[in-house]
């Protein structure tokens, strides 16, 4: 009955009884921090085209540039628990068709030990800003925010929107080109 395997899996079932345990104080000694931080996010350039989709057949469709401003500093997120940041820019609209459009325009992975002082000037979206349909031009009520998820080494994957929107609103005209 006591042989060398059944003390084995009795000092292995119990080795990780203590680990889970450990584990589980870990992730409980950093669930109640904050994870927020104020974001500071302007637009430079707002233009629309209205452009064919080669996806989805010959129909066009409205795409947007935008060209932004970022700051924001996130260095007070960081913990001995937080192993990355996985930041992504947004855009929410209303249009006729759809209640809620969200479309990520822009995303960024800090790791732990690098720079998490965001500071970007004009920069270009990462990403198509695609509306399916014509639903950007003349949209006086676009929202850009920026949210991240804290990737932790023990615990649960919390979603995080930063304090700071920045509403924009796409012109009335179609632009004949990117950048006029």
């Amino acid at each position: 009955m006591n042989t060398a395997l059944a003390r084995l899996n009795t000092i292995f079932a119990f080795t990780l009884s203590v680990m889970a345990g450990l584990t589980f104080l870990c992730f409980l000694s950093t669930f109640f921090n904050e994870h927020k931080a104020d974001v500071s996010i302007n637009t430079a350039k707002v233009i629309v085209k209205n452009v064919p989709d080669y996806s989805a057949g010959r129909e066009k469709n409205d795409l947007g540039f935008i060209v932004f401003d970022l700051q924001t500093d996130l260095t007070r997120i960081f913990n001995w628990n937080v192993k990355q940041l996985f930041l992504y820019l947004f855009a929410e609209y209303e249009t006729e068709d759809h209640k809620l459009n969200q479309v990520v325009v822009w995303d960024k992975i800090i790791r732990r030990g690098e720079n998490s002082i965001l500071d970007y000037r004009k920069a270009n979206t990462k990403y198509y800003f695609w509306d399916f349909g014509n639903g950007l031009r003349g949209n006086k009520n676009v929202t850009l925010s920026l949210s991240w998820n804290v990737i932790p080494n023990a615990g649960t994957l919390p979603k995080i929107m930063g304090t700071g929107q920045h509403k924009i609103e796409f012109p009335a005209e179609y632009s004949p080109n990117r950048f006029q």
